[in-house]
């Protein structure tokens, strides 16, 4: 018997849990694996994986953009920016240049806070948005911005009673932080009946229910657009949000990595808390945190993302950097999509008329795909769904019927779990239950990606289970 067993670790790690990536994912997998058998037996011809935002996955295929891949296949293999000439445009092989005049070879580790010239270039890119400065020291590039949140939340939490705000239903990443690190978890509720608005007044009772239990508030989370509600903040309420953390002493963490996946843009349009922060002119400590995996560029496995500190000071900047410097520095392929991000061609480039249309028929199809989905779901009995302005998924609710609920118990499952394993084992489709993403006592639901091509197809797999779910339940 070897003296190495789960309890000999850091028990930390026992409480970590990561639904999307959790026990029906693997069972995906499994399946995936075992549809390559002949007469596999199952009742299914392929695994749809709805269950991540992962728009270029094998089976959801979305296609990268040209001119990333392009910049990024002429820094792997120099020598094509003189050999490709006549292959690759002139404006990819003009940034490649530039780039590659600061970097190097993309095999040599970068400044432990990211290049320096790219990480100008994201200062460039957030004053244009925002109208207010921004400074490239301040700038940190990651390893996507779960690094950048998975970091900031370690630094955070300065004893075992030390609390982060998270609105629920949240991405599970927060929960398995500071799980990770022996944070509390502060959850607020989402009102989903409102379209999942974000209410300053429950956050408030959250946190008076915390301090009353001993805890320290040390910062607030706002996931803008949300995950996985897709819900957008308007501008009062980010300005409430933003005197809530002036009143109690809150740094702000704003997860803005879909910020540019709008379905109703003219509606529901996108503001930045770093641009809310400087017209308000307050003081709030403010880490803004942004992604290449999301958005249309849907580089997930490149690993390149950014985080921007405002209202910090240098005192814990340069804390910031020391923990950086332990991983040397982000890869160099996720800085250069970051890059790609943050400059896309102009127009009158010789790369802008190939990108617009890559970058419109992705936004049109997600739009399409999401406004479809949101309207079939909703036609069902037993379900109800918000339409989501933003980001890439749906989070509809279920009214299970009563036998559905005493069988998932009987199972040792919640409901919406016992739901989505019936929903893998019949059509090959994985989702995460709600109960992942945290939800209401008694409430149950699931998060669909709207990234999966065949509408039609797909959400009829959909509708055909859940009528028969619902009809062996005695729910019809």
């Amino acid at each position: 018997m070897t003296h190495l067993t789960p309890q000999s670790l850091n028990q930390h790690v026992l409480k970590v849990e990561y639904a999307v990536r959790g026990e029906i994912a693997i069972k995906a997998e499994e399946y995936r694996d075992k549809l390559k058998t002949p007469g596999h037996g199952l009742p299914f011809d392929s695994v749809v994986t709805a269950n991540i935002g992962n728009p270029q996955q094998k089976g959801l295929d979305q296609n990268p953009l040209t001119f990333t891949r392009q910049v990024a296949a002429l820094l792997e293999y120099p020598p094509l920016m003189d050999l490709g000439k006549d292959i690759f445009p002139k404006d990819a092989i003009a940034r490649a240049r530039e780039l590659y005049a600061e970097i190097g070879s993309l095999g040599a580790y970068s400044h432990s806070q990211g290049v320096p010239f790219i990480r100008k270039n994201v200062a460039n890119f957030i004053a244009e948005r925002d109208g207010h400065p921004s400074n490239p020291n301040h700038i940190f590039l990651t390893a996507g911005a779960s690094a950048g949140v998975s970091l900031i939340i370690s630094m955070l939490l300065s004893s075992p009673k030390s609390g982060v705000l998270i609105p629920i239903p949240q991405y599970p990443l927060y929960t398995a932080t500071l799980a990770q690190h022996g944070g509390v978890p502060i959850p607020y509720y989402l009102d989903e009946g409102a379209g999942w608005a974000t209410l300053p007044i429950d956050i408030e009772r959250s946190l008076d229910k915390a301090i009353s239990e001993g805890v320290e508030p040390k910062a607030l989370v706002v996931i803008n657009p949300g995950n996985p509600t897709g819900a957008l903040l308007d501008e009062k309420t980010m300005k409430d949000v933003l005197h809530l953390c002036e009143r109690y002493k809150l740094t702000l963490m704003a997860d803005e990595v879909y910020q540019d996946n709008l379905h109703q843009r003219d509606k529901y349009p996108f503001t930045s808390f770093k641009r809310l922060l400087r017209e308000e002119k307050s003081t709030v400590p403010l880490f803004s945190f942004h992604s290449i995996s999301k958005g249309v560029s849907g580089e997930c496995g490149r690993r390149g993302g950014y985080f921007e500190c405002a209202n910090v000071s240098d005192e814990i900047l340069a804390l910031i950097y020391k923990m950086v410097s332990v991983g040397l520095c982000p890869p160099l392929s996720g800085q250069i999509g970051v890059d790609c991000l943050v400059r896309p061609p102009k127009e009158g480039d010789e790369s802008y008329a190939q990108w617009k249309k890559e970058t419109d028929s992705i936004h049109e199809a997600l739009a399409s795909r999401t406004k479809v989905m949101a309207e079939r779901l909703n036609a069902l009995p037993g379900v109800s769904c918000v339409d989501s302005p933003g980001a890439l998924y749906l989070f509809p609710r279920l009214d299970l019927p009563p036998a559905a609920v005493e069988a998932a118990h009987k199972a040792g499952k919640a409901p919406d779990h016992f739901y989505a394993v019936a929903l893998l084992d019949e059509t090959g489709i994985c989702a995460v239950p709600g109960s992942g993403f945290g939800q209401k006592e008694g409430e149950a639901h699931y998060r669909l990606t709207c990234l999966c091509d065949g509408v039609d197809e797909y959400v009829g797999k959909l509708e055909r289970f859940h009528l028969s779910f619902m009809k062996k339940y005695g729910g019809l």
